[in-house]
């Protein structure tokens, strides 16, 4: 017959060393006229991430919103389109990368890259192929140097 008190005592152990699930992290990115990097900028404009972590999107400034590019994103994984001036959440599940772009501000490089979780040689491939305009182009193989 088993001592109740050990059982309790056993039982609470077993709960402590037990490893705790991550918490999702809630990541905030600002879309700003001028930044560290320039103008027309998201900032950070590379996000590391984890399944499940949250990103919003933040319009510092007006005129700008952020939007998933569809020729960058993960199979399997939904797109997001914030408004005008609104802020936008998306919550990463898919690992590999997510370009994103300021639809008015694209062609003036206004582009930033999630990665989410490890990713392959192949997605990294995949994403150096999308063809973007110049200045956007710029700024995401900048962005893409650093995925690892």
């Amino acid at each position: 017959m088993t001592n109740p008190a050990i059982l309790r005592l056993s039982i609470a152990a077993a709960l402590l060393l037990s490893p705790l699930p991550a918490a999702a992290k809630d990541i905030v990115v600002q879309m700003k006229n001028q930044g560290a990097e320039g103008s027309m900028v998201f900032e950070p404009s590379f996000i590391k991430a984890a399944p499940g972590d949250t990103i919003r999107f933040v319009p510092t400034n007006p005129s700008h919103n952020a939007e998933t590019m569809a020729n960058m994103l993960p199979n399997g994984a939904k797109p997001m389109k914030g408004a005008m001036n609104k802020e936008v959440t998306m919550t990463v599940t898919k690992p590999g990368l997510y370009g994103i772009k300021c639809l008015p501000h694209y062609s003036m490089g206004m582009v930033a890259l999630v990665q989410v979780g490890k990713v392959t040689p192949a997605d990294i491939a995949a994403a150096k192929a999308v063809k973007l305009p110049p200045f956007a182009a710029k700024r995401m193989t900048a962005a893409l140097a650093k995925v690892k």
